[in-house]
C-alpha cells in the first residue's frame, strides 16, 4: 500500500511538471502563443497592425468569451475572496476570461477586508500580480490577458504609493508642470507594480459648493480642468498605461447638490451641457488620447448616461474620436432600471447599455451578473452579435495597445521596490502641499510668524492633530502622516513654547440637525472652549485649526449649510475675545462660508486637504519658508442662499441690486458678492503686470493671436504668481460669459526679478456655439484681460476677428 501511494505521488508530481512544461511551450521568443495552437496568429504577431489583430482574436472568440471581456471582477476583499488562483477559479465565469481586475491586491484604504500580504514590498505585489495574470494566460483557451485597474486620483490608489494631496488642492496649485510630473508619477508606480489602467483624472466641473466630491475635483471652471486634466493624462499615459477619464458626463450638479442615492437630475441646457460640462471630456479626449472613460449613473433631460447613444456614441465616438473603452461607473448599469426607471427590469437595462456604446459593466457583485443576463440576450437576439463584437473590440484594443498581448507580465518586478515612492517621488509630493496652500487673509502682514516673536505658541482646534483627510478612499493609505500640531511643534518647539488645546470636537452631538436648530453647549463643550481660552490667555499667539474632515466632505457626503461644522465659530468667537492674536487654519475640502473668520480674524490660510506631508507644509507657510502662492479654483460664497455663485457666468447673472443692476427698482434684500472670487489668493509679498502685448490687432477666424505680459515681483520675498488670462467676448449672436479663463501661468520670482509670460489663443478659445449649436469663431471684438484673479483685473487690451 505505501509503495502504490508513493507511486502516484510521483505520477502526479510528473504530470504536475509535463503540465508546466506544456504551458512553459506557449512563450516563444518575440511572441506568445495565447491560444495554445503551435502557431503565431495574426494577433499573437506584434509586427501586425492592431485592428487585424483585434480582428483575428475575435474571430476565434466563442460567445462565453466575448461576454466575459465586457465585465470587471473586482479585486481581493471587495468581490475576489482568493488573494491567489485556486483550483475553484476553472469553474468561475472568468475561466473564459476577463476584461479586468480592479483594486486588486492594493490593501484598499478603509476596508480590513481587503488587507493583504500581497500589496508591499512592492516587488512582492508586482509578483503576485504576474501570478494572477499568469494564471489567465495559461489556463484560459485563448489566454487572452487582464486588464489591471485601479483609482489614482492623488496619488496610485495602493498601499504606501507616492501621497499627493486631494485633487481640489491639486487645482490651487495652478501649476501644469508639476499636475504632469504627479501624472507620470502615478503612471511609473502603476506600471511597476503591475496595475495597466488607471482611473485618473477626474474631470467633472464642481459647481455646487455642497456636493461631497467637490473634493475630488480640480475646480468649478472647464478650462482649468481640461488643461490639468491633460497634463495628468498625459503623464500618466507617457509610463506606459492607460488612463480612464471620470466622471462622463454632467455628473458634478445633482439637483441641489444632493449625494447618495440622488445624484439625478441635473438642471442643465443643452449649450451649458456643452461648454461647461462636457468641454473638459472633449478637450482632453483630443489632446491626450485618453484609453479609458468612465461612464457615469445620473441621467441628463431624462436620459441615464450610461444607456444613452448619443453620449457614449454620437459624442464621445463620432465626435470627440475616442478610441478606447467605456466602463461604467460602480451599479450604473443597475441603476438604469432601479433608480432611473427606463427599463423594465436589470436584463433590460443591460441592453440598453450595450446598445448605447458601454464596453465593460463594473459593479461590486460578482461578474456573472452582467455576463450571463447578456448571453441570454445575445440567444434570444436582442443584443445582435455584431453589436457585441464592436464593444469587446474596444477592450482588446486597449488591451493590445498597453502591449498586454506582447509582454502580459511585469518584466522585472525586483525593480518595483527602486520604482515607487521613491525620495524624489516624496519630495514632489510635499512641493504639491506647498503649492497648494492659499492664503485668504494677511491683515498687518501678521503672517509669517517670526518663530523669534513669540515664546507661547498655542495650537487649537479640531483639526490641528487630526489626519484623516491626508487619506482617502481613493488614494494612497499606510503612509507616516504628520498632523499640524506635530508639524508646529517641530518646526518651533526649540525656540517658543508650544501648547495645544482641543478646544471642541469637528461636529457636536446634534449635528448637521444643530444647523437649523441650535442646541445650547453641553457642559462638557463648555469645558473644552473654557480650557483653550484660559490656554489662550496664556499665550503670545493662537493658531486655530479648524474646517472639515474626510466624515465631512468627500463621496456621498453633501452639506445642507457651508459653515463650520459644529462648535467651532463658537470657539474661534471665545478665543478672539480674549484679545490675542488668532491665525486660522483651514482644513476643508469645499469653500466654506466663513463670514465672521474674514471678518475678524487677522489671517486664514486655506490649507485645504493636503496629502500625509501636511503638518510640516502648513508650519513651513505659518512661517515663511514657503511663501503661498496657490489660488482659489472656486467661488467661495457668503451664504447658501447665493447658490449657483460661480465663475464663469453669463451677464447679469450675478449681479447687484442697485439702480445700474436693476432700472425697475433698487432693492436691500439679499447678501451680495463672493467672499472669495476664483483666482484668488495673497501672498507674503506683491506683484505687478506691464507691457501687455498682442501680436495682432486684427486677426482672421482660423488665425492664433500671440500675447505677452510682464509680471514684477515688487516686493521683498521670493514667491509664485499665477498669471490669468481672461477673455470677453464683446457682442456674440448668442449670450456668452461675462468673461472666461483662457491661459494661466505660474511663475516663480525673486525679488526685483520681471519675467515676460507668453499666451497664444486659438481659434478654440475663441470659439462659441452658436444658434445651430455649431462651434464658431464669430467676428467681432475680443477684450483680453491680465489679473490677481477673476474679479482683480489689472490690465486689458482688444483685439478683432475681421
Amino acid at each position: 500500500m505505501k509503495y502504490k501511494n508513493i507511486t502516484f505521488s510521483i505520477a502526479l508530481i510528473v504530470l504536475a511538471i509535463n503540465a508546466q512544461a506544456q504551458k512553459d511551450k506557449i512563450y516563444h521568443k518575440g511572441w506568445i502563443d495565447f491560444n495554445k495552437n503551435g502557431k503565431m496568429d495574426v494577433f499573437e504577431d506584434a509586427s501586425k497592425p492592431i485592428d487585424s489583430r483585434v480582428k483575428d482574436l475575435l474571430s476565434q472568440m466563442n460567445l462565453n468569451e466575448k461576454t466575459c471581456q465586457t465585465a470587471t471582477l473586482y479585486g481581493y476583499g471587495r468581490v475576489l475572496k482568493d488573494e491567489m488562483p485556486t483550483a475553484e477559479w476553472k469553474t468561475q465565469i472568468w475561466k473564459d476570461g476577463i476584461a479586468n481586475i480592479d483594486e486588486e491586491l492594493n490593501s484598499l484604504p478603509y476596508n480590513k477586508k481587503a488587507v493583504t500580504q500581497y500589496s508591499f514590498p512592492f516587488s512582492k505585489h508586482a509578483n503576485a500580480i504576474n501570478t494572477v495574470q499568469k494564471w489567465f494566460v495559461e489556463e484560459t483557451r485563448l489566454g487572452i490577458p487582464v486588464d489591471f485597474t485601479n483609482e489614482g486620483i492623488h496619488g496610485l490608489c495602493h498601499d504606501r504609493a507616492t501621497p499627493f494631496p486631494a485633487p481640489i488642492n491639486i487645482g490651487t496649485t495652478w501649476n501644469k508642470d508639476l499636475v504632469y510630473r504627479a501624472g507620470s508619477t502615478v503612471g511609473r508606480e502603476a506600471k511597476a507594480l503591475g496595475y495597466t489602467n488607471v482611473y485618473a483624472p477626474i474631470l467633472d466641473v464642481a459647481r455646487d459648493q455642497r456636493w461631497g466630491r467637490v473634493v475630488e475635483c480640480y475646480a468649478e471652471d472647464p478650462f482649468l480642468i481640461a488643461e490639468l486634466g491633460k497634463q495628468m493624462t498625459l503623464g500618466i499615459q507617457n509610463q506606459g498605461v492607460a488612463a480612464t477619464l471620470k466622471h462622463y458626463a454632467v455628473y458634478s450638479v445633482p439637483k441641489g447638490g444632493r449625494d447618495g442615492q440622488a445624484r439625478t437630475d441635473p438642471h442643465v441646457a443643452p449649450r451649458e451641457l456643452h461648454q461647461m460640462f462636457l468641454y473638459p471630456f472633449r478637450r482632453v479626449i483630443q489632446e491626450a488620447k485618453p484609453m479609458g472613460v468612465m461612464s457615469s449613473y445620473n441621467d441628463w433631460d431624462g436620459e441615464p448616461v450610461t444607456s444613452s447613444h448619443y453620449f457614449l456614441t454620437e459624442l464621445l465616438r463620432k465626435q470627440y474620436g475616442f478610441t478606447g473603452y467605456v466602463v461604467s461607473d460602480s451599479e450604473a448599469v443597475e441603476f438604469i432600471a432601479s433608480k432611473h426607471h427606463v427599463a423594465n427590469d436589470y436584463k433590460e437595462g443591460i441592453k440598453q447599455a450595450i446598445d448605447a456604446g458601454l464596453n465593460v459593466r463594473t459593479h461590486f457583485t460578482m461578474p456573472e451578473n452582467f455576463i450571463l443576463p447578456l448571453r441570454e440576450l445575445v440567444k434570444e437576439g436582442k443584443v445582435t452579435m455584431k453589436t457585441l463584437d464592436e464593444r469587446v473590440a474596444d477592450v482588446l484594443r486597449v488591451k493590445f495597445k498597453l502591449g498586454l498581448f506582447d509582454s502580459p507580465y511585469v518584466n522585472d518586478p525586483a525593480a518595483a521596490d527602486k520604482k515607487v515612492h521613491t525620495t524624489a517621488d516624496e519630495e514632489l509630493a510635499v512641493q504639491l502641499n506647498r503649492e497648494s496652500m492659499v492664503l485668504l487673509k494677511n491683515d498687518k502682514n501678521i503672517l509669517p510668524l517670526n518663530v523669534k516673536q513669540y515664546k507661547n505658541i498655542l495650537v487649537t482646534g479640531p483639526l490641528a492633530a487630526e489626519t484623516n483627510y491626508t487619506t482617502s478612499r481613493y488614494g494612497p493609505s499606510n503612509n507616516p502622516i504628520v498632523s499640524i500640531l506635530d508639524g508646529i511643534k517641530a518646526y518651533a518647539s526649540k525656540s517658543a513654547n508650544v501648547s495645544y488645546s482641543k478646544g471642541c470636537d469637528v461636529i457636536d452631538a446634534t449635528w448637521p440637525e444643530s444647523e437649523i436648530i441650535t442646541t445650547p453647549l453641553t457642559s462638557e463643550e463648555q469645558a473644552q472652549i473654557n480650557e483653550a481660552v484660559a490656554a489662550a490667555n496664556k499665550a503670545d499667539i493662537v493658531i486655530a485649526v479648524v474646517g472639515e474632515t474626510d466624515n465631512q466632505v468627500g463621496e456621498s457626503k453633501s452639506r445642507t449649510s457651508l459653515n463650520l461644522p459644529g462648535r467651532q465659530l463658537l470657539l474661534l468667537q471665545a478665543l478672539y475675545a480674549t484679545g490675542k492674536p488668532v491665525v486660522m487654519v483651514m482644513v476643508n475640502g469645499r469653500p466654506l462660508t466663513i463670514n465672521w473668520e474674514n471678518r475678524y480674524l487677522p489671517a486664514i490660510l486655506q490649507a485645504g486637504f493636503p496629502g500625509p506631508s501636511a503638518g510640516t507644509v502648513v508650519a513651513e507657510t505659518l512661517f515663511g519658508d514657503n511663501n503661498p502662492g496657490g489660488k482659489l479654483t472656486m467661488t467661495y460664497p457668503k451664504s447658501i442662499g447665493q447658490i449657483e455663485l460661480n465663475f464663469p457666468f453669463k451677464p447679469g447673472s450675478q449681479a447687484g441690486q442697485s439702480k445700474s443692476d436693476d432700472p425697475n427698482g433698487t432693492g436691500k434684500t439679499r447678501v451680495l458678492g463672493a467672499l472669495y472670487p476664483f483666482g484668488y489668493g495673497l501672498s507674503y509679498t506683491t506683484f505687478e503686470f506691464a507691457n501687455l502685448k498682442l501680436s495682432a490687432q486684427e486677426i482672421h477666424p482660423q488665425g492664433d493671436i500671440n500675447i505677452t505680459v510682464d509680471v514684477k515681483n515688487t516686493g521683498t520675498r521670493k514667491g509664485d504668481q499665477v498669471v490669468q488670462l481672461y477673455l470677453k467676448d464683446v457682442v456674440s449672436s448668442v449670450t456668452t460669459y461675462e468673461s472666461v479663463l483662457r491661459g494661466f501661468e505660474r511663475v516663480s520670482l525673486a525679488p526685483g526679478e520681471t519675467k515676460t509670460v507668453k499666451f497664444t489663443l486659438k481659434p478654440s478659445d475663441l470659439a462659441l456655439l452658436d444658434k445651430n449649436m455649431k462651434w464658431t469663431v464669430e467676428p467681432g471684438k475680443f477684450e483680453v484681460m491680465i489679473g490677481n484673479s477673476s474679479e482683480d483685473i489689472k490690465l486689458k487690451k482688444e483685439f478683432v476677428v475681421k
